[in-house]
């Protein structure tokens, strides 16, 4: 059985992996902090039907020689960035606040932090469930 059978465990990779997006986005917009017409960007909240949506999306096999064995093609990432401008935009048309920015990256920590803690819990019950009796 793979992990990602598990509803769980697939619901916390998925959750990861946006973290890791916006992650990644937080550091592009702090990176650009001082770029003139920068404005800063963002990914949607993560939420259960997307999550629903991306495990029910239909995944295409392609085989080039039929001995080969049918493998998944890569998917983009299911999360696109918006563009999310502040309230405040400096004279040179730059729109990042860094403070901002970082409340949304330590928010993202304390999301990922508690993501990887409840995989770590799931990973314990697991392997308190094969374990032998006695």
């Amino acid at each position: 059985m793979n992990l990602e059978d598990i509803p769980l465990m697939s619901m916390i990779k998925n959750k990861l992996g946006y973290l890791n997006q916006r992650q990644k986005l937080i550091a592009e917009n702090v990176a650009n902090a001082d770029t003139p017409g920068y404005a800063g960007r963002d990914l949607k909240p993560f939420t259960f039907a997307q999550h629903m949506q991306t495990q029910l999306a239909p995944v295409s096999q392609e085989r080039t020689q039929s001995g080969h064995l049918a493998t998944p093609k890569a998917t983009a990432s299911p999360w696109k960035p918006i563009d999310s401008p502040d309230s405040e935009t400096r004279l040179d048309g730059n729109q990042v606040v860094l403070e901002d920015e970082m409340m949304k990256m330590t928010s993202a920590k304390l999301d990922y932090d508690a993501a990887v803690g409840l995989y770590q819990q799931s990973m314990s019950l697991l392997k308190m469930a094969i374990r032998r009796p006695g």
